[in-house]
C-alpha cells in the first residue's frame, strides 16, 4: 500500500518587493507518495521551484506564506525552528538545483564540498570524509573520482558538476531529492546519463523524487505522475500515461501540442496565444481564460475548484469546469 511522504496542503506563497507582490502559489494541494517519481510541469514563472523551495522551507526573505502547510512525514516543515530544519535538509531532504555549476562553491575543491556533508551531518573526521567522497564521485559514474575529488568546479564540465551535485544529495541516502532541472543545458548523452542515474537511486535505494522540469520527454521517461501547474495554480495532476494520452485541462493540452515532433518536420511549430497573467493579486476567476478555446461563462464568474477527482478515473484531477473529455 501506497504511503505518502509528502503532502501540501492549500499552499500560498508571495513575493515581495518594495512597488509591487507577486502571488507565486495560490492553494496548490497535491501528495507525493514514498518511492515515487513526481514531476511539476509548467512555463517559466509558475510556481514550480517554489514549491520545491517550501518543501525545506529555503523559501528567500521576501517571500510570505500566506497559509496552507507542508507536511514531510509527521512534521509540518513550515512550522520547524532553524535546528529542526537542519536535521532535516541535506540527511533527509536535498535539493538538486537548477544551475549545477553556481551550486557549487568556485573555491572549495569538490572532495571538500562533498565530504561537507558527511562532516556536518555525522560529524566525521575531515580525512574519512575526504575517502569516502571519492567512492560517492564513482557512485554516481564520475571517471577518475581521485582526480575529480582534488578538481575544482570550473575544472569540470557541465555534465560533471551536475552528477557532483547529485552525489551531494545523495551522500546520506535520504528520503526525498527535490531536482530543479536537473537536465537543464546539458547535451541529450548526458541528459540520458544524469536521467538514469537518478532511476537508478529510486529503485536501488528507494528515493522519492521531486522532479521539477519543462521538458515533457524527460517526465515520460522517469515520472510516475505529473502535476502541470499555470500562473500559481495546480491545474491537473495524473498518471504521466494518462496525463500524455489524454490531457484534460486544455493548458496541458497546448503545452503537449507545442513539442516539436519528428513526425511533422517542415510544420509550423504551434504557439499557445497569449502570454501568461501578471500575479500582482490573486485571480478571481479562471487564469487560463485569455488563452483558453473552451472558456465558459462560468470561468469567468467564479475560479474552478481546486483539483476535482474525474469521474471513473481515481489516479486524475482536473482544475476546470469545460475539461476536454467534454468535446
Amino acid at each position: 500500500m501506497a504511503q505518502t511522504l509528502v503532502s501540501i496542503r492549500d499552499l500560498s506563497v508571495r513575493y515581495r518587493s518594495r512597488d509591487e507582490a507577486a502571488y507565486a502559489l495560490d492553494q496548490v494541494s497535491f501528495d507525493i507518495e514514498r518511492g515515487q517519481v513526481f514531476a511539476l510541469v509548467g512555463e517559466s514563472g509558475s510556481g514550480k521551484t517554489t514549491i520545491g523551495m517550501s518543501i525545506i522551507n529555503l523559501l528567500p526573505d521576501e517571500a510570505d506564506i500566506l497559509g496552507g502547510e507542508v507536511w514531510f512525514g509527521d512534521q509540518n516543515v513550515l512550522d520547524l525552528d532553524e535546528r529542526s530544519l537542519r536535521e532535516i535538509r541535506g540527511r533527509r531532504v536535498t535539493m538538486i538545483f537548477q544551475d549545477p555549476v553556481a551550486g557549487l562553491n568556485p573555491v572549495i575543491s569538490v572532495g571538500d564540498q562533498v565530504g561537507e556533508m558527511l562532516t556536518n551531518h555525522l560529524n566525521w573526521r575531515k580525512k574519512e570524509a575526504r575517502e569516502a567522497a571519492i567512492e560517492i564521485l564513482a557512485g554516481v559514474g564520475l571517471a577518475d573520482p581521485k582526480r575529480v575529488a582534488e578538481s575544482y568546479p570550473f575544472q569540470l564540465s557541465g555534465g560533471m558538476c551536475q552528477r557532483v551535485m547529485i552525489g551531494i544529495a545523495t551522500a546520506l541516502k535520504p528520503d526525498l531529492i527535490v531536482a530543479d532541472e536537473p537536465t537543464a543545458a546539458l547535451d541529450v548523452t548526458v541528459q540520458a546519463q544524469i536521467l538514469h542515474q537518478l532511476d537508478t537511486l529510486r529503485r536501488e535505494q528507494g528515493t522519492t523524487i521531486l522532479l521539477i522540469t519543462h521538458d515533457f520527454g524527460v517526465v515520460s521517461q522517469i515520472a510516475d505522475e505529473v502535476g502541470v501547474m499555470y500562473a500559481g495554480h495546480l491545474v491537473e495532476t495524473g498518471t504521466v500515461r494518462d496525463v500524455l494520452s489524454a490531457p484534460l485541462h486544455p493548458y496541458t493540452h497546448g503545452l503537449l501540442a507545442a513539442r516539436p515532433r519528428l513526425d511533422s518536420v517542415g510544420q509550423e511549430l504551434y504557439a499557445l496565444p497569449g502570454t501568461t497573467p501578471d500575479l500582482d493579486k490573486p485571480a478571481d476567476h479562471c487564469p487560463f481564460i485569455p488563452r483558453c478555446r473552451k472558456a465558459v461563462q462560468q470561468c469567468r464568474d467564479v475560479r474552478p475548484p481546486q483539483l476535482t477527482p474525474v469521474p471513473g478515473q481515481s489516479s486524475r484531477r482536473v482544475a476546470c469546469y469545460n475539461p476536454l473529455w467534454q468535446g
